[in-house]
């Protein structure tokens, strides 16, 4: 852990055992490796151990790390079918270690990291992916009233208001122009398709390596970090996921792009895309590239942003500014599907 990381344990320690019950000290923390965004920590007691996450510290993008939204999208679908950690506290008072914070219970499973996952059975690797695309229909079968979120966002003109956040944030964060990125602001929201009036929660990071997966089985225990959702399209998730798909590996991001998907039991995109509108209900999607466009984009432009923070001594990780070179690459690749 580097010094701007560090947390006062003791003060810490003392204020949590006045705020979850059980908690008894002394405590220790450890800050997990990886992740861009909200630092996350391991913390040790002699009976338990927990799960914090923090927003970083220093100058930030407004809306930005808001780790109250993501406990508050915890509270509200723990009791659902959805697997997701139980949220115990949220501490709004920066006194305590310097910025917002929640704990959360901590779960012993798997993170799964490269989409090939080189690490299992061809047969797990099917069990995993058809795994993923249940959780996700599940989340968006979620009724957003029903478990309290009702205010957790709007129930409309999704894709035009991500992409104005979006454009609005690169910009923010911009170190160099980038072609492509300036293609895409132009050409999104020139292209926006009919929304149907479809609304779900959206997770807004779906992907492998934000899901646990149990020790042993194929099967997700909990869907992790939560900062970038709200009530949304569904379809932007599906895309978002379905991203890898045109990702070629060892550029940061492990995609699927240059796999033998037969070969590895990995289904493919329209397989995958085919088994979520089976459990949706709903027919073949349209315009689907605007969708795989607009998740690139967003990604970039989150990319984007994780080099400023680098730049402004406040990045979640070491690694923070290797984030850069994949902005032009993702941008790239969206502005070859618009054109396709």
């Amino acid at each position: 852990m580097t010094d701007t990381f560090t947390l006062d344990t003791e003060k810490l320690g003392r204020y949590l055992a006045q705020h979850i019950d059980g908690f008894e000290g002394p405590l220790s923390a450890d800050k997990f490796a990886g992740g861009q965004s909200n630092p996350t920590y391991l913390l040790t007691t002699p009976t338990a151990k927990y799960v914090l996450r923090r927003k970083p510290s220093g100058q930030l993008l407004r809306g930005a790390h808001a780790v109250d939204r993501e406990f508050k999208v915890l509270s509200a679908l723990y009791p659902t079918p959805l697997p997701v950690a139980q949220a115990l506290h949220l501490c709004d008072d920066d006194s305590v270690i310097g910025s917002m914070f929640y704990v959360m219970e901590y779960m012993q499973g798997r993170i799964l990291w490269d989409p090939t996952l080189p690490e299992i059975s061809k047969s797990e690797r099917t069990a995993i992916y058809h795994e993923m695309n249940r959780v996700l229909a599940e989340l968006h079968k979620v009724d957003v009233d029903a478990v309290g979120l009702t205010d957790y966002g709007k129930k409309s003109e999704y894709f035009a208001r991500q992409t104005h956040t979006w454009s609005k944030n690169y910009k923010a964060a911009e170190t160099k122009h980038i072609a492509a990125m300036e293609t895409l602001i132009e050409w999104l929201p020139a292209n926006m398709p009919d929304e149907d009036g479809l609304y779900s929660i959206s997770h807004g990071d779906y992907r492998l390596d934000n899901m646990m997966f149990h020790a042993d089985r194929p099967e997700v225990i909990a869907v992790l970090d939560w900062e970038l959702s709200t009530i949304g399209h569904p379809f932007a998730d599906l895309a978002y996921q379905c991203m890898q798909y045109y990702m070629p590996k060892g550029r940061g991001l492990p995609g699927l792009a240059d796999a033998d998907l037969v070969a590895l039991g990995i289904p493919s995109e329209q397989e995958y895309i085919d088994m979520y509108c089976q459990r949706m209900g709903f027919q073949p999607i349209a315009n689907w590239n605007f969708y795989l466009a607009f998740s690139l984009f967003r990604l970039a432009s989150i990319c984007q942003g994780v080099v400023k923070r680098a730049e402004q001594g406040n990045a979640s990780s070491d690694k923070a500014g290797e984030y850069g070179d994949l902005v032009s690459p993702l941008a790239n690749i969206a502005v070859g599907l618009i054109k396709a």
